[in-house]
């Protein structure tokens, strides 16, 4: 899943980043608000992460902006600030959760993830389709009970066509939420979808179709 991280403290920055592209999350970043504004303008994410005090816009500016757009993505506050009004205003200003630093990250990726489960339909923790089970806070994958033993790009394909299942998923959508740096070939990205194909025949319902000139789309029973 994409997500963007805003936060004018480098090092954390830096730290942040790496931890959760070491988990699997492609990762943009900003420094200021009014960069991290633009990026939510123009891209799609599945959540963000916001420092309150930034230069440009603070956090609290860039959420109200973009709730008053109508974008419901989930949204992990960071700050400094751990006064009980502090946590009133954060939420009420539209933040879906609040991280007071300094914090551990393993609690961070832990309300991420939270978060991420709570976008799902019915709030389940576990996305299925057919005999598919795709857990994302353990990231095992198992049709039926067989686990398909997945790689880093293989999980985050199938985990964005089950997100989004039933509609088409374009190369470059696959690209922009599953590969955090480079840019693969339309081929390479082919190659792993036949891979994740190959683990998922044999008993599976569910299937991944090709949509000629347009992407992949998922369907199941």
């Amino acid at each position: 899943m994409r997500v963007l991280i805003a936060e004018d403290d480098a090092p954390l920055l830096s730290v942040l980043t790496r931890g959760l592209r070491q988990n699997g999350y492609v990762v943009d970043t900003a420094a200021r608000g009014d960069d991290a504004l633009h990026l939510l303008m123009v891209n799609e994410y599945a959540a963000a992460v916001l420092d309150w005090r930034m230069p440009g816009l603070s956090g609290i500016e860039v959420i109200a902006a973009i709730r008053k757009r109508g974008q419901t993505l989930p949204i992990v506050l960071l700050t400094a600030h751990d006064a009980p009004a502090d946590r009133v205003h954060g939420l009420d200003a539209g933040a879906d959760d609040y991280v007071v630093k300094p914090f551990d990250f393993g609690e961070l990726l832990a309300r991420l993830r939270a978060l991420l489960r709570r976008g799902t339909e019915g709030g389940s923790a576990v996305l299925r389709l057919g005999n598919l089970a795709l857990d994302p806070a353990t990231r095992d994958v198992r049709i039926g009970d067989r686990d398909l033993g997945l790689t880093p790009r293989e999980y985050g394909i199938l985990e964005l066509l089950l997100r989004r299942v039933g509609t088409v998923v374009s190369r470059q959508g696959i690209i922009d939420h599953v590969w955090p740096e480079g840019d693969p070939t339309w081929n390479a990205i082919d190659v792993h979808v036949a891979r994740l194909r190959a683990k998922m025949a044999g008993g599976s319902t569910v299937h991944i179709l090709a949509v000629r000139g347009a992407g992949y789309r998922l369907v199941g029973p």
